[in-house]
């Protein structure tokens, strides 16, 4: 450890005067700027998302869930989806939550509701868009507004289209034996570095589009309603942000319209990498190639529409 010590000065020391009069640059102090912003703003959100998130999934009890839904699967779905609204979790914690509801008797459709709604609208969420659009309060009600309804019509849509062979019904798991704040702090942990990760890497990559991608080509594409959704869709796909964050990274993106940056706001929860990875992992890749284009479309048109609309 001392010589690893010595070892990291000595570097410092060189980086000091080999590399910093090379970093002035004005693109590498922007790129800096816009970096150090997204995620500072964006930080104390995700953290604050991820406790309530990890609260509910260690202090809520399994039966809180068969009691508060309906019984009719199609009037459950509205419901769950609104519970969205009201117990925050992020998308990285979603999966194994639906999962947790379906082995305890909750319908299918109603526990997939929940695990769109739940990182797209909780208060947490709406809070970090209005503070990221200060000046734009339709923003946040068009983002209520269009997950709310991905969430509800994907439930519906799988209520009356989807097959059991394509959703095994998971399996109760047997209890560790761990305490409620034991498997708080656990899950919280996970959930920070998890989602902190993707929310470093969403900053880069805002930071970098702004800095590398010349300002024509965004104006160009930014002037092309449809491509211009279609790119921060597929971005949103990509980048695989967490939904505490991704009102800050979208803010980042001035040359696009707000419907754009609303459609990126509402495919990013619900439709990424990670999710598509987890939704195969945990309910089989049946399920994850069917769910997860459905969900896509639907989140494109609700936010395409809203943003029409309400913006």
């Amino acid at each position: 450890m001392p010589w690893a010590f010595i070892v990291l000065v000595a570097l410092l020391v060189a980086g000091r005067f080999l590399l910093a009069p090379h970093l002035t640059h004005p693109a590498l102090q922007t790129w800096a700027t816009v970096f150090v912003a997204v995620c500072v703003q964006a930080l104390p959100f995700l953290v604050l998302g991820v406790a309530l998130s990890a609260a509910i999934t260690a202090f809520v009890p399994a039966s809180f869930w068969t009691r508060a839904l309906p019984r009719r699967t199609y009037a459950a779905v509205p419901v769950a989806g609104m519970a969205g609204a009201v117990l925050p979790g992020c998308e990285c914690a979603s999966v194994p939550v639906a999962s947790g509801l379906m082995a305890r008797g909750v319908a299918p459709p109603a526990a997939l509701a929940f695990l769109l709604a739940s990182p797209a609208i909780n208060p947490i969420v709406l809070v970090a868009t209005a503070v990221a659009f200060p000046d734009d309060p339709a923003m946040v009600v068009a983002r209520f507004a269009a997950s709310l309804a991905v969430a509800v019509l994907a439930g519906w849509i799988w209520a009356r289209f989807g097959r059991a062979a394509w959703l095994p019904a998971p399996r109760r798991t047997a209890g560790t034996g761990q305490s409620k704040a034991g498997a708080f702090v656990d899950t919280m942990r996970h959930d920070l570095l998890h989602a902190g990760g993707f929310l470093v890497v969403g900053a880069l990559a805002a930071a970098t589009l702004n800095v590398v991608i010349p300002r024509g080509w965004l104006t160009a594409v930014a002037g092309m309603p449809e491509v211009s959704v279609l790119v921060l869709a597929f971005l949103a796909v990509l980048l695989s942000i967490c939904s505490e964050a991704d009102a800050f990274v979208a803010a980042s993106f001035t040359a696009f319209s707000p419907t754009a940056k609303l459609v990126f706001l509402v495919v990013g929860p619900m439709v990424d990498l990670k999710l598509i990875a987890l939704q195969a992992g945990t309910f089989g890749r049946a399920f994850a190639w069917r769910f997860a284009p459905l969900t896509l479309v639907l989140a494109i048109a609700a936010g395409f529409v809203a943003g029409w609309v309400l913006l």
